[in-house]
């Protein structure tokens, strides 16, 4: 498992809510399952976003790379250094080359990031289309009654917590997914919603990772023999 997806499950992060174990029992017939944290852990969700990296690494590098050429072009109009562009600056910048390269970018932007955020929600939807067939599943094999979602309850055990078990059932269904989308597909209103849901997750992970990285530096510097 990648080592994101990893921080997810050690954060204890109330929107990924997936520390239950495969094998625990629900308690009072009443269970709690995050669909964000169920797909993120699938196996067709982290093979998808590997994919997409790789197919549209030619978008994902051009975002970037203009990124950067935006932030050099606004850098050029602020003429007094203190890193914004008031409204003097921004009345003097009009129909300069700086201005005008600047809303070409922000079009190319838009367009290649559509593309890969595109590429990201079809994903989501293929594997979203399965996941109450697979709640219901693991609700019928558990006798379970009631199954809310985390923010919903204000306390359950973790035996209540059913998410792993949802994976489990959700990578038999859907073991793979499609990351080119069809040329007239349109995007769910529940899919979109559920992408939002998971780049939060995603980058509430990532910032954990990395503040448990720089303490872990700091740690390793501070242990390390000083000269003499």
């Amino acid at each position: 498992m990648n080592i994101l997806y990893k921080s997810i499950l050690a954060a204890g992060l109330a929107t990924a809510a997936i520390s239950a174990p495969a094998t625990a029992q629900v308690q009072g017939k009443i269970a709690t399952v995050n669909a964000a944290g169920v797909v993120i852990n699938t196996t067709a969700f982290q093979t998808a976003y590997q994919q997409i990296g790789t197919t549209y690494k030619g978008q994902i590098d051009g975002i970037r790379q203009r990124e950067e050429e935006r932030q050099t072009l606004l850098k050029q109009l602020d003429k007094n250094g203190d890193n914004q562009i008031d409204d003097a600056e921004l009345e003097a910048a009009q129909n300069t080359p700086q201005a005008t390269r600047i809303g070409q970018i922000e079009q190319e932007v838009a367009q290649m990031t559509n593309q890969v955020e595109g590429a990201r929600v079809y994903a989501v939807e293929q594997i979203l289309r399965q996941y109450g067939a697979s709640v219901q599943q693991v609700a019928q094999q558990q006798q379970i009654q009631m199954v809310l979602a985390p923010d919903a309850v204000v306390y359950a055990p973790t035996a209540a917590n059913i998410t792993q078990q949802v994976v489990t059932v959700l990578n038999t269904k859907v073991p793979s997914v499609q990351i080119v989308p069809p040329q007239d597909w349109q995007p769910s209103r529940n899919s979109v919603a559920l992408f939002q849901q998971i780049q939060q997750t995603l980058l509430a992970a990532a910032q954990i990772q990395a503040a448990q990285q720089q303490q872990a530096n700091q740690q390793q510097n501070n242990q390390a023999p000083t000269g003499r």
